[in-house]
């Protein structure tokens, strides 16, 4: 069996416990280990990571990533996970478990600049990069053996360590036949892994899984699966085409077969974007439009800035509220033209708003694009806007001017909360 040290990167034909060539025990062994080419590759509590590596004295300590009591974790340690800290869970929730815990407020600039080093040391290695999120991407290293004089196996232990060595941060990667299993074998083995599941085992490996394994089954569909009687993947991999459509209508062929680990979507690196979003937790509830509406247009120029930098304009905007107690309020429109100006973001976004602030106490608010439009389509002006070029123009000169100066050279104020009342 083909196997590999993932510290000296020794490989050999025959399984090894330890490296003959360094003892190390981070061996991986496998039957297809230098033959599959699909690679999900994951950052490990990226966020904490990174703060980790800034501040070596909370190595050993639980942080969380996150913003104040009200907010939401971003991120946490595997010391901070062992304590029952997750991710997107409430900080009340989080420090209520874990109250010795660090909590450092996210720094998404740091985050994006060392998640885009990560990135380009990936491209490095083949041009198939397909990126899911900062820290998390997956990877076809088909036909790169030549290149590498390695198969992909030992190109991707070796561009593992060179992460931790130049970046500072670990890695897990799962190596497997599709993007699927290699997902699914990502998470097998965190942190610092490196998992393989080999086209022949994946259903055998499946079939004793919770539903809930499979990426898509949420909470929603995981009780729907269970009310049908189908509680593992297995029992969902024996459905037939036709049984799975007759049970879970269109979604269900497509449910059984990747319950089987069957998979045929590509690695692409020109993943469509489909909507691009701002929002911000506050750290008191806010109940009136007035009180909403300054914060909803800085998220309305925030949203403005991640257009123009990803290239699009929005044809659409998402309003979402969530109450005080979480419960999520949605509202939609479309727009005449497409745009990147946060006025008219902020024109179509606040009749929704208005609808909404009905008195009830929202702790967080925001702003999506959605549907995308191409950023050259974005506010050209016609006979019932002559004016959108010009405003265009200034709110360009605004961003030039808050690149120089930051962000408060230049301050709408309707931008600021409303005063305090006295008395």
């Amino acid at each position: 069996m083909p196997a590999l040290c993932r510290d000296c990167l020794h490989r050999a034909e025959a399984a090894f416990a330890r490296c003959p060539a360094c003892g190390s025990r981070r061996v991986v062994a496998h039957p297809d280990l230098f033959a599959l080419t699909v690679a999900h590759v994951d950052c490990d509590a990226f966020y904490a990571s990174v703060e980790k590596r800034d501040r070596p004295e909370l190595m050993a300590r639980p942080v969380i990533v996150g913003g104040g009591r009200r907010g939401v974790v971003a991120a946490c340690c595997y010391v901070a996970r062992t304590r029952g800290v997750r991710s997107a869970m409430p900080m009340f929730k989080a420090l209520s478990a874990c109250p010795d815990a660090v909590v450092i407020r996210p720094d998404m600039a740091k985050y994006v600049h060392e998640g885009r080093r990560i990135r380009a040391m990936m491209e490095a290695l083949t041009p198939l990069v397909q990126p899911l999120s900062i820290d998390e991407a997956v990877l076809d290293l088909s036909g790169t053996e030549a290149l590498h004089g390695a198969p992909p196996a030992v190109t991707l232990a070796r561009f593992a360590l060179a992460v931790e060595r130049e970046v500072g941060v670990t890695v897990s990667v799962g190596l497997a036949a599709n993007r699927l299993m290699a997902k699914l074998a990502a998470e097998r083995d965190k942190p610092r892994g490196f998992a393989v599941i080999g086209a022949g085992e994946a259903a055998g490996w499946l079939a004793p899984q919770p539903v809930s394994l499979l990426p898509g089954v949420g909470p929603a569909l995981g009780k729907r699966l269970a009310a049908a009687g189908f509680t593992t993947l297995g029992q969902l991999a024996a459905l037939s085409p036709k049984e799975a459509a007759a049970r879970f209508g269109e979604e269900g062929p497509g449910l059984a077969a990747r319950a089987r680990g069957e998979d045929a979507r590509r690695v692409s690196p020109d993943r469509e974007t489909k909507s691009i979003s701002a929002e911000t937790t506050f750290e008191a509830d806010l109940a009136t439009q007035a009180a909403l509406e300054a914060p909803l247009w800085r998220l309305c120029e925030k949203l403005a800035r991640r257009l123009k930098e990803k290239g699009f304009a929005a044809a659409g905007v998402t309003l979402k509220l969530k109450t005080a107690s979480f419960a999520t309020r949605t509202r939609a429109t479309r727009l005449p033209e497409p745009t990147r100006l946060p006025d008219v973001l902020f024109a179509a976004a606040r009749p929704l708003l208005a609808r909404e602030a009905d008195g009830t106490a929202f702790r967080l608010i925001g702003i999506g694009a959605q549907p995308l439009a191409p950023g050259d389509a974005a506010d050209r002006g016609d006979l019932a806007d002559p004016e959108a070029p010009r405003r265009a123009a200034r709110w360009e000169a605004v961003e030039k001017l808050r690149a120089k100066f930051g962000e408060g050279a230049v301050v709408k104020g309707r931008g600021l909360p409303p005063p305090a009342r006295k008395g």
